[in-house]
């Protein structure tokens, strides 16, 4: 079959125009099904997408905390204005839950502590990370791979949807709690469940 250079590029351009629409649909294919977990709290709702490619271990491991209803009223028991609410670790009566064995750090995956992302919480020791976690206020450098102490905290998703429920947190008054824990909330920000979403509700 013979074309002309006009009927060449024409069918090269809807080629490409196809590659390019696949690619597209491809795409946003990968973003659905990227798993999404939805907490309804006492000041609102927010929803967090995981990314499990980056962050298997995390994921893996924040999703099964989920599924056992472990944050299922607990609290966000340390939260600090222009910096980070951390939860997944206590009760409403402060007394910490019971956890899983600590996972592995992985905070070499590339994903940053940016504004909306949520992040593992852990001691001093880099491979202690169980069932809290912390949502970032703002973009903390300081807490990537390597610093703070040539580890970082493993990130592992991000808020996609109600980051203002999540921004109401840093209006409450905290203090200290009865356990001798500071920057707790004087009113407590409860968690009253958290689901993982389903296909249709995404």
């Amino acid at each position: 079959m013979n074309f002309t250079t006009s009927s060449f590029f024409k069918a090269f351009q809807r080629k490409t125009v196809l590659a390019i629409f696949g690619f597209i649909l491809a795409a946003g294919a990968w973003a659905s099904d990227a798993p999404r977990v939805k907490f309804d709290t006492s000041l609102g709702s927010f929803t967090v997408e995981l990314n499990a490619e980056k962050a298997p271990k995390s994921v893996a491991n924040f999703l099964k905390y989920v599924e056992d209803k472990q944050y299922d009223n607990t609290i966000f028991h340390r939260v600090i204005p222009g910096f980070m609410a951390q939860g997944g670790g206590f009760g409403k009566d402060m007394q910490q839950k019971s956890t899983r064995a600590p996972i592995d750090n992985e905070s070499k995956n590339g994903l940053r502590n940016v504004t909306g992302s949520i992040a593992m919480a852990r001691t001093s020791d880099p491979n202690s990370a169980t069932s809290q976690f912390f949502i970032n206020f703002v973009d903390n450098k300081m807490l990537d791979y390597p610093s703070p102490d040539g580890v970082g905290y493993a990130v592992f998703g991000k808020v996609i949807e109600g980051m203002d429920v999540v921004n109401k947190m840093a209006t409450i008054p905290t203090g200290m709690g009865s356990n001798g824990m500071g920057d707790v909330p004087r009113t407590p920000i409860v968690v009253n469940s958290a689901r993982v979403m389903t296909t249709t509700e995404k």
